[in-house]
């Protein structure tokens, strides 16, 4: 780790350590996600590590959402968890947008849908993030990949309020988590929203996307991620794992 780094790390304990937050917990890289997320800023880190472990302690008391909160996601079947990846050995979440069903109720989106997508993204990003950890614990530097397919979606998959708020989530509660996100099988009609949901992302969050639209970036996608992590349609001779049917010793995901 370089001598900069290591006095920056240092530096936010104390700041945490002075608004009673006990840090012995969290090792230097999960430390140093925050602060290289807010520009090595140790004001702007303390307060964004301030403000994710006040979250987390809220909204996800159990340290997980158990499968049993989250049927109704987990029943469309359009998460799949792979990994790791080829290179950097990341675990690789494929999204398949065609089985995507967003909610047309203006009320029930801020209510209900709303704490549902919530939990749903909670769950798919923490479990995804413990596939990767080794012998069952968290280094704390640990990233994914995400793979959103795009093919045979329709306007009533086009969920751009959920995208940006998944989005919204992973920036501001899972600083550097994400490797690369690649985008497959863009259709014409999706590039205007693809552009709003722009709008939102952090510079940060846009330089690890990926719009695959040629044969070079198809054929990079393929090396990246492995033949043996893909299915054929995407170059590979795997299968698509869904997330639900995924166990992990360390990640007590039901709660029957």
């Amino acid at each position: 780790m370089e001598k900069n780094h290591e006095m920056s790390i240092t530096h936010m304990r104390q700041s945490l350590d002075k608004l009673g937050f006990v840090t012995q917990e969290y090792n230097d890289a999960t430390l140093l996600r925050f602060l290289v997320a807010r520009s090595m800023d140790i004001e702007k880190a303390t307060k964004m590590f301030v403000e994710w472990k006040n979250w987390r302690d809220e909204f996800v008391p159990l340290g997980f959402i158990p499968d049993s909160e989250i049927p109704d996601e987990l029943g469309d079947e359009k998460i799949y968890l792979q990994g790791p990846s080829k290179i950097g050995q990341h675990p690789v979440m494929v999204i398949k947008g065609n089985k995507h069903l967003p909610s047309k109720d203006q009320l029930q989106f801020k209510s209900n849908y709303l704490f549902s997508l919530f939990q749903f993204v909670v769950h798919l990003l923490d479990k995804t993030i413990a596939s990767s950890f080794k012998d069952g614990k968290e280094v704390g530097n640990e990233k994914l990949i995400v793979v959103m397919d795009l093919e045979k979606i329709s306007y009533k998959n086009v969920d751009a309020r959920g995208l940006i708020i998944g989005f919204q989530f992973l920036q501001a509660y899972y600083p550097e988590r994400l490797a690369k996100l690649y985008i497959l099988s863009m259709p014409w009609f999706f590039v205007r929203v693809w552009k709003m949901i722009s709008y939102f992302l952090e510079k940060a969050t846009l330089e690890k996307v990926i719009i695959v639209n040629n044969e070079e970036q198809r054929q990079d996608f393929v090396k990246q991620i492995g033949e043996d992590m893909l299915t054929e349609d995407y170059g590979g001779r795997a299968k698509l794992v869904l997330v639900q049917d995924v166990t992990l010793n360390h990640f007590p995901a039901r709660n029957d």
